[in-house]
């Protein structure tokens, strides 16, 4: 079961590590505005959730984590997802990458607090080792896109980074305790009563002709994998793994972005980025490495 969780947390690594340049793609074109971006991926993945969770599970959750399903609908997907479109709209996907990788460390600390997780030494020197082989990573890569760049942009990356940590540790208990269709369903379902006001406007201005055949091809990337798949994969490895070692798959993040533009774009294998990778790697083992067999 443990292997299956690292495997479905590398899949949304290399999901979450395209779709940076995906997604911007599509806002810097002018095509979706953020918000509306947002509305639509929330209305996709409450859909979906919804249709599965009706056909095939069909399980009710208790009364008293209503409130808690509703806190992760408002960290998990209404202020993670608005933050994030809006900062990537006002910032380059080096900073917005460089930025997420404080995410483990808040999750660490939160995790600490809520979950009473044990702050190991072996914890402290892998997020530490991570970080610096992701930061290495991001600073010594192509910076043409970085006049994009702004302070609020990044402010906004920072408070989806933290939206999200927070998530990671609150939804824990409740996939231990659900399937993840039904958890998915429900935090959905919250995220898209606080998004709805935010963009209804921007989605109900859209002109869907004017959108080329790369734009939907983009878009359908985001709403299947980066929306449905994604959470669905995470939501299943939360069930198994801690919320830390969860949080340490985003250090692959800028490597897989990293390795991605190797083979598409006929960029070079460089020393340094070997050098990094082997850091991240190791970084991710420690942090998901324990002496008991539970993670």
């Amino acid at each position: 079961m443990k292997w299956k969780a690292h495997l479905a947390l590398l899949a949304v690594a290399f999901i979450y590590g395209a779709n940076y340049t995906i997604a911007k793609n599509v806002l810097d074109q002018n095509f979706l505005q953020p918000n509306g971006f947002i509305l639509l991926r929330v209305m996709s993945g409450f859909v979906l959730f919804h249709m599965i969770h009706f056909l095939v599970i069909k399980e009710k959750v208790e009364r008293k984590d209503i409130g808690l399903l509703a806190l992760c609908g408002l960290f998990g997907i209404a202020i993670n997802q608005l933050f994030f479109f809006k900062g990537l709209g006002a910032t380059s996907p080096i900073h917005a990458s460089l930025i997420m990788v404080v995410t483990p460390i808040i999750v660490l600390f939160i995790s600490s607090v809520y979950l009473k997780e044990r702050i190991s030494v072996k914890k402290i020197l892998g997020i530490a080792i991570g970080m610096l082989g992701a930061m290495f990573l991001i600073l010594n890569g192509d910076k043409s896109n970085d006049t994009m760049s702004s302070i609020l942009g990044d402010v906004y990356i920072l408070i989806n980074a933290s939206s999200y940590a927070l998530y990671l540790v609150l939804v824990r208990n409740l996939m231990k305790k659900y399937h993840p269709f039904t958890v998915m369903k429900w935090i959905f379902s919250f995220g898209l009563i606080v998004v709805i006001p935010f963009g209804t406007s921007d989605l109900v201005n859209v002109n869907w002709a004017s959108f080329p055949k790369e734009i939907w091809v983009a878009i359908l990337y985001v709403l299947l994998c980066t929306t449905f798949l994604a959470y669905l994969l995470n939501a299943y490895a939360l069930s198994i793994v801690s919320p830390t070692t969860a949080s340490a798959y985003i250090y692959l993040q800028p490597l897989i972005a990293s390795f991605i533009a190797i083979l598409w774009y006929n960029d070079q294998l460089s020393l340094v980025k070997v050098v990094c990778g082997i850091m991240i790697f190791l970084g991710v083992y420690l942090i998901s490495k324990k002496k008991n067999t539970s993670l």
